[in-house]
């Protein structure tokens, strides 16, 4: 069993509320959307076995780590490969925390079992220029919430309130006490600083926990 991979890496968090939590890294390559402000659409990729994917996150065994981010690209592209991936880890006692574009919710229900943790985007297509996903999300979510997850909204200068509350909509019908995140594009965090303080404040009236968290590892330098 082969998979596109990208690359495998130790570093920290940079999103979401696991920020700064230490963590290994496997990006697989390939997403089905293609979002305008994609970070990282132009990487390469090599083409990896299971034996090598794990030799290599086990290579990082004298770091110390919270968890194993499958990250993309969207890993549930390639569900069959990430399957075998996760009861390997999930075998060897790791924790395993999938980000994901939250779209593809008949491949999250084949792993669902594996998972410790989902970081869930949900694409706001002012935000993307691309979608809306707002039926594909609403079921990701059904599936998703048997797990420990929260979700996360790029906002940019495109994005409008309208988006921001039919996501939040989504998530009261759903699961109001989910945490949800409000990442400013990176490098417009200062400018989207009023927007940003304005959707909280409309988010708040929907759910529970809401929180602005930038992009740490990208001002660090970081991976």
């Amino acid at each position: 069993m082969e998979a596109k991979i990208s690359e495998i890496f130790f570093s920290i968090q940079g999103e979401g509320i696991y920020q700064f939590i230490p963590q290994i890294f496997v990006r697989f390559w390939g997403c089905d959307i293609g979002c305008c402000f994609c970070d990282t659409r132009n990487l390469s990729y090599k083409i990896k076995s299971l034996e090598e994917v794990v030799k290599e996150i086990f290579s990082f065994k004298n770091f110390f780590y919270h968890s194993i981010s499958l990250t993309g690209g969207e890993p549930l592209i390639q569900k069959d490969f990430l399957k075998s991936l996760c009861r390997v880890l999930k075998e060897r006692g790791q924790i395993i925390y999938l980000e994901t574009n939250g779209i593809l919710y008949k491949n999250l229900e084949e792993v669902l079992d594996y998972l410790d943790i989902i970081a869930m985007d949900f694409k706001l297509p002012s935000s993307t220029q691309k979608g809306p996903f707002w039926e594909e999300h609403r079921e990701f979510l059904k599936i998703a919430k048997e797990k420990e997850v929260f979700v996360k909204a790029v906002i940019t200068l495109s994005t409008i309130k309208e988006d921001l509350i039919r996501a939040v909509e989504i998530i009261k019908t759903t699961a109001s006490y989910l945490p949800f995140v409000l990442q400013p594009v990176f490098s417009y965090e200062l400018v989207l600083h009023s927007k940003l303080e304005e959707f909280k404040k409309i988010a708040l009236d929907y759910i529970e926990r809401v929180e602005i968290i930038p992009q740490i590892h990208k001002h660090l330098a970081l991976k």
